[in-house]
């Protein structure tokens, strides 16, 4: 596959980039048909910033402080994917809510990781929510992302266990392992054509 026909993927993330990592890692060893074409941060301070610069991938800061609206700044954001040809938006830990704008500019083409088993514990703190709730099991989501909060249609996860001596960190830890082996496989099966969302389901066709 030509570097012209790969999917070009843009990353969103505000933090420590571990998944935006991972598929980048991906990329890179053609584990999927795509190229990570650019970073996009609302955050100096993020460390995913260190990892574009291992891998050699362009990456711009726009916080939000910047614009005076959180649609002025979201449309710098986007203008900025475009810019890029960017044909698949990955969210990688990334703390804001997008609008309802957003979304269906990218409708079909916007993808976000959750730590737990989806429709369970959406939002903030899903670890702790999970340990709270005293499930057996847990584990990470890939969706779609539709105008709610994590109810977009589900197209990849991963069960864990939770153990007895669990603390929120540990789970954590043992969720991001699966969170990193189920992102670039849900991206691998977009980027080649293999996924059609009808209506709450994803189906996910199977190689000829």
């Amino acid at each position: 596959m030509s570097e012209q026909t790969r999917l070009r993927i843009g990353v969103l993330a505000s933090g420590r980039g571990s998944n935006f990592d991972a598929i980048a890692r991906a990329a890179a060893s053609g584990s999927i048909p795509a190229t990570v074409a650019v970073l996009i941060t609302d955050r100096a301070s993020a460390r995913a910033l260190q990892i574009a610069r291992h891998h050699r991938i362009e990456a711009v800061c726009i916080e939000p402080r910047d614009y005076p609206s959180r649609e002025a700044h979201e449309a710098q954001v986007i203008a900025t994917l475009e810019k890029h040809g960017v044909g698949l938006v990955c969210l990688a830990g990334y703390m804001r809510i997008l609008t309802g704008a957003f979304v269906k500019h990218f409708e079909g083409r916007l993808l976000n990781i959750h730590p737990s088993l989806l429709p369970l514990f959406p939002g903030l703190r899903a670890q702790r929510q999970a340990l709270e709730s005293g499930v057996k099991v847990t584990g990470a989501t890939v969706h779609f992302v539709d105008e709610g909060v994590d109810t977009g249609p589900i197209v990849a996860q991963a069960a864990v266990p939770i153990r007895s001596n669990d603390t929120e960190e540990t789970l954590a830890d043992r969720i991001l392992l699966e969170e990193h082996r189920i992102y670039p496989e849900a991206i691998r099966l977009l980027a080649e054509g293999r996924l059609t969302i009808e209506g709450r389901r994803v189906r996910i066709e199977e190689r000829s």
